[in-house]
């Protein structure tokens, strides 16, 4: 069932991955890690082009494919999953980079639905930090976040905004807002 498979979403290095990592960790969800950065190193250790610094169409073929792969795999292991980013995401990459957006993207995104809320990372200037599958600024980074919010809402998702404080705290919004009767308490 969707309703199972949560997303995260935001710019780049708004805390996405630390907050998955540490309710996997500390309160035993499953999660997925991001597609665009297992891509890139991927790509980067054999030498391929599909980066978004290179091949952006390329890259944005590979996440859409890491995103149906995942969102499959998440959908047959059953139980809740948190994703760090989703189909639309990819959507929202498209659009943000100005490269068409395939049609088979744009159904995938209508049809293979996640959650009805969906948890946005606001471009936060005090953690945020480049590295070398990071190469953003954080002015990048502000427009990412606006561009998937709207991504998702004009899917119909409700986007709620996470608070910037404390991972703990962040932890404790994410699970007041998931789903009741899920495995995680």
């Amino acid at each position: 069932m969707s309703e199972s498979l949560i997303v995260i979403t935001g710019g780049p290095g708004a805390g996405k991955s630390t907050l998955l990592d540490h309710l996997h960790r500390h309160h035993g969800l499953n999660i997925v890690e991001e597609g665009g950065r297992a891509i890139i190193r991927e790509q980067l250790l054999r030498g391929g082009d599909a980066l978004p610094w290179a091949n952006r169409d390329a890259f944005c073929r590979e996440m859409f494919e890491h995103a149906l792969t995942t969102r499959a795999q998440a959908l047959d292991g059953g139980g809740l999953w948190l994703f760090d980013r989703g189909l639309p995401d990819v959507l929202g990459y498209a659009r943000l980079c100005g490269i068409p957006v395939p049609e088979e993207l744009q159904i995938a995104a209508r049809k293979l639905r996640y959650g009805p809320t969906v948890f946005l990372a606001p471009a936060w200037e005090a953690i945020y930090r480049n590295d070398a599958e990071r190469r953003q600024d954080f002015a990048e980074a502000q427009r990412t976040a606006a561009v998937m919010a709207e991504a998702y809402e004009e899917l119909g998702y409700r986007v709620l905004e996470l608070p910037l404080c404390s991972l703990q705290k962040r932890a404790e919004f994410v699970l007041a807002h998931c789903p009741k009767g899920s495995s995680f308490q």
